[in-house]
């Protein structure tokens, strides 16, 4: 008798990650955490004001305008923590490949974070934000995916 194929699930979203395993049945969660930057303010998330700009021939001063989204960057640099950690998760050697779950721009910033062992181990990918759909419903979204043959 053939042995089912154990997979890391990892769902996630700029902010929240789950990562749980998927044999038979319903997915087991095994792993969630949250970015330190989930719920905080864009003045939380940025040390100091923007400095003020001279305009040549004026006298006038106007605030600077940051370069970057502060929450962007922050969803972008949580993505690679879980880059990471599916990494780290997929060299332990205890799961037969990995299913990513996210939205498409935090699912490609993941996969842009991923080394090239991790990467092999992508058997399947969904472009859906399922954070919020609890674990009891998440078979019937992952049915939908197609995996790549064992």
């Amino acid at each position: 008798m053939a042995r089912h194929r154990e997979l890391l699930v990892v769902i996630a979203d700029g902010e929240h990650a789950r990562f749980l395993r998927w044999g038979e049945g319903v997915p087991r969660a095994e792993r969630a955490f949250d970015s330190s930057a989930a719920h905080a303010r864009s003045s939380e998330l940025v040390s100091d004001r923007p400095g003020a700009s001279f305009h040549s021939g004026a006298s006038a001063r106007h605030a600077a305008e940051p370069r970057h989204d502060p929450h962007a960057l922050a969803k972008e640099a949580f993505a690679r923590l879980v880059a990471h950690e599916i990494g780290v998760a997929a060299a332990s050697g205890s799961y037969d490949g990995v299913v990513l779950a996210a939205p498409a721009r935090v699912l490609n910033t993941i996969r842009a974070g991923l080394d090239a062992a991790a990467a092999e181990c992508i058997v399947g990918m969904l472009r859906k934000d399922l954070v919020k759909v609890p674990d009891a419903e998440l078979e019937a979204h992952l049915r939908a995916v197609r995996l790549k043959p064992a």
